[in-house]
């Protein structure tokens, strides 16, 4: 770990009821990866009922480095994590004008080896004083949020024994009291790391070998148990979740090999369930959803599927409610309900609204009842994501919620407006942003009654108030 600076002490303050328990916002901010409570749902409300002619007003617009990096917005202070050639920067902008306020930037050698753009993958996650980003090549930075200045950094790739991603790094960090909680990935027991959020110095380091040596492969052929050589990925792509379960503070990861639950003060386990592709190029990537004392799981890689599990009292057990896996051993035709590549599905009222697919070619849109699995409706949103011919279609959209609507963004471009309604799927509205191409893979942010979404290189900025 390298020390930069002396670090600030950053004030934490927990929302009382809030099942996530993250830190206070004011309602307007959207300060890390699926804004104030991580479930891509904001409270905002007197929002447009439909898009005018043309698409929803462009407030700024502004070209940008290469990335998937979500931008994120805290007191009006809008951060964004891009690559311009052989650096990768944290800027950030004055949300309103999009004006520069301050930019950090520093050295990187990261190449994508399946030719996606080398840009960082991990939203900028913001608290009163501070700013965690985490680079596509595993540096992991905090930055004085008012200056731009470095507090603290720690090269995870070389400190922890980190085997090279498929895609680099893609999993965002989350923050719990003190700590800043990392799925870092590294060998043999470091999949996931706490870090103290003020120095950087490691707390605690859980999850790899001993988790998984010996246990079964669930929904591989006779189910062999797991035989650990050392060389595995550990990291996936999916960030992990915050909840209370059963009245304890409970950190819910979706690890390369599979769910785990952990005392996210202790990094002790509480349990684990295997769940990955026999493939090897195969990445799980959707965050887990968490309602009450149940959890969520999702992949869209060579038939996974998806599993909702029913959290014992203890918090150290748990009964399978229903699985993909479950369902195709009685029937191999029976539809999966959803395979989510790499969106996380918006919860309300007991139902998923998620973009189901492992490809652009058999992306659906569905609305899934999340106590059976059963899908209430589903919209074909099919396409080649390679077609010279834009798209009139979202292919796998990202989706947040907010005034009782689906605010879409395809990963051609396509902006779309929904009603949350589990009947039918109902468009309120589509606008191709005309500097927009495949892929946007960043969800859409919402603050102040704005809207900003950003392409590979591209960041627009929408009015979206009624």
């Amino acid at each position: 770990m390298h020390r930069i600076a002396q670090p600030h002490r950053v004030l934490l303050l927990t929302v009382a009821g809030l099942a996530l328990g993250l830190i206070r916002v004011e309602a307007a901010d959207w300060p890390q990866l699926l804004g104030p409570r991580a479930d891509g749902t904001s409270t905002e409300t007197g929002l447009l009922a439909a898009w005018p002619n043309g698409g929803p007003k462009v407030v700024w617009k502004k070209k940008i480095g290469t990335g998937y990096s979500a931008p994120s917005i805290r007191n009006s202070r809008l951060i964004v994590f891009h690559r311009i050639g052989n650096e990768e920067i944290v800027e950030a902008l004055d949300a309103q004008t999009a004006k520069r306020l301050w930019k950090h930037a520093y050295s990187t050698r990261y190449r994508d080896p399946f030719g996606y753009n080398n840009g960082p993958r991990c939203t900028p996650l913001l608290t009163t004083n501070h700013c965690f980003t985490f680079g596509a090549e595993g540096v992991l930075l905090c930055l004085d949020i008012k200056t731009g200045k470095p507090v603290w950094q720690r090269k995870t790739a070389e400190e922890f024994q980190v085997p090279e991603a498929f895609f680099g790094i893609g999993a965002s960090p989350v923050l719990e009291g003190d700590l800043l909680i990392v799925m870092v990935g590294g060998q043999p027991n470091s999949t996931m790391v706490a870090f103290n959020k003020d120095t950087g110095k490691t707390v605690w380091q859980s999850v790899g070998r001993t988790t998984w040596e010996g246990k079964p492969a669930i929904g591989w052929p006779g189910e062999p148990l797991v035989r650990w050589s050392g060389f595995e990925k550990l990291a996936s792509y999916s960030t992990p979740t915050l909840a209370t379960v059963h009245g304890r503070r409970t950190l819910l990861s979706l690890t390369r090999q599979g769910l785990v639950s952990l005392d996210p003060n202790t990094g002790k386990i509480n349990f684990s369930r295997w769940f990955r592709s026999r493939a090897n190029d195969s990445v799980n990537a959707a965050n887990p959803i968490v309602i009450g004392n149940q959890v969520f799981c999702s992949a869209a890689y060579y038939g996974v599927g998806s599993f909702l599990l029913d959290i014992a009292e203890d918090g150290k057990q748990f009964t399978e409610v229903w699985s993909t896996n479950e369902r195709r051993k009685k029937n191999r035709r029976l539809d999966p309900a959803v395979e989510i590549h790499w969106t996380t599905p918006i919860l309300h009222d007991g139902h998923l609204y998620a973009f189901s697919g492992r490809n652009e070619p058999d992306a659906q849109f569905r609305c899934v009842e999340l106590k059976t699995g059963r899908v209430k409706w589903s919209r074909d949103e099919r396409w080649r994501a390679y077609s010279s011919k834009q798209p009139n279609v979202y292919g796998r959209g990202s989706t947040i919620m907010a005034d009782g609507k689906l605010f879409v963004l395809g990963e051609g471009g396509l902006i779309g407006l929904f009603e949350v309604n589990v009947a039918k799927p109902v468009e309120l509205g589509r606008h191709q942003v005309p500097e927009f191409h495949y892929p946007c893979w960043a969800a859409p942010i919402l603050s102040n009654k704005r809207m900003v979404i950003r392409s590979e290189d591209y960041m627009i900025c929408f009015d979206v108030a009624k």
